[in-house]
């Protein structure tokens, strides 16, 4: 976690203990405004935008998750009370009292004393490490999270040519605060990128859909190119990341460094008619073949 990131100023809004009793409405509200005027179609000549259209994102779902958000809260109060506790350290340090602190700082080590400075450092970094396991656990949810029934060893070029190939399909997923995505509106934008073998909706409350791309190049041009809506950015993430063989003559599973990386809106599992709309369509396929 870069602990120099404050995700209350990211989204322009007040940090600190104001920060802390914002509610949900707000910090949408604000996530909204923000994501129009950063979003990279807006900056086409700022070599930076994509990153810092991702960094909104980012802290967007921190203070959104409820924990994350506890943990980062403690976090930025533990270091406000360790920079006033400095402040003061240093002001008693100056003129006459420079003596009497050296003194009293002597005898506390003498005693075995705590150094409140070293506890407070200590419970900071305590506080931060949990954050950034918190962080791990969200991109964790989004990035890796499944659709129920699919079966992972089901592969093109395995036995039976029935399965699904999976590094052909992507997660999609968006925040209803904007403009809704139709199986239409997916078609266009991610055939843009390849041909698009089938579009398919879920039906929870927060936006979602799979879409097959015909191709896993296709797939991989899609990740942190396919955008959308200023008002409703979308999230893209590979279903399952790609395999890339290592200096033995292995594989292992590489994330690419895309905006696609960082976590966003949650991944609803689809009902089961999901998968076997996917499974009846590549059988077919393969029948034709």
């Amino acid at each position: 976690m870069d602990a120099t990131v404050d995700h209350y100023t990211v989204l322009g809004l007040p940090s600190g203990e104001e920060g802390a009793n914002l509610t949900d409405k707000d910090i949408n509200k604000a996530y909204k405004f923000k994501a129009l005027e950063l979003h990279p179609d807006k900056r086409p000549d700022d070599p930076n935008a994509a990153s810092n259209f991702q960094q909104l994102r980012t802290s967007y779902d921190i203070l959104k998750d409820q924990k994350a958000r506890k943990l980062f809260d403690d976090f930025l109060r533990v270091k406000r009370d360790n920079q006033r506790r400095q402040a003061h350290r240093d002001s008693q340090r100056d003129g006459k009292r420079r003596k009497l602190v050296s003194d009293l700082e002597r005898r506390e080590r003498d005693a075995f004393s705590p150094d409140p400075a070293a506890k407070g450092k200590e419970e900071e970094d305590r506080i931060a490490k949990q954050l950034k396991d918190e962080i791990a656990r969200i991109r964790a949810m989004h990035a890796k999270k499944v659709v129920p029934g699919f079966d992972s060893k089901k592969e093109s070029g395995g036995s039976g040519g029935g399965g699904v190939d999976q590094e052909k399909v992507l997660k999609v997923s968006w925040e209803k605060i904007g403009e809704d995505y139709s199986v239409e509106k997916l078609r266009e934008l991610f055939s843009k990128f390849g041909e698009v073998e089938d579009v398919i909706k879920g039906n929870k409350k927060k936006g979602s859909a799979l879409v097959v791309m015909a191709t896993k190049q296709g797939a991989l041009a899609t990740i942190g190119n396919v955008i959308g809506h200023l008002s409703n950015p979308l999230l893209v993430l590979p279903l399952k990341p790609a395999m890339a063989a290592d200096s033995w003559g292995g594989s292992k599973s590489i994330e690419r460094e895309t905006p696609s990386k960082l976590f966003g809106a949650g991944f609803q599992a689809f009902e089961d008619c999901v998968l076997a709309k996917l499974q009846k369509a590549a059988a077919k396929q393969a029948k034709g073949d």
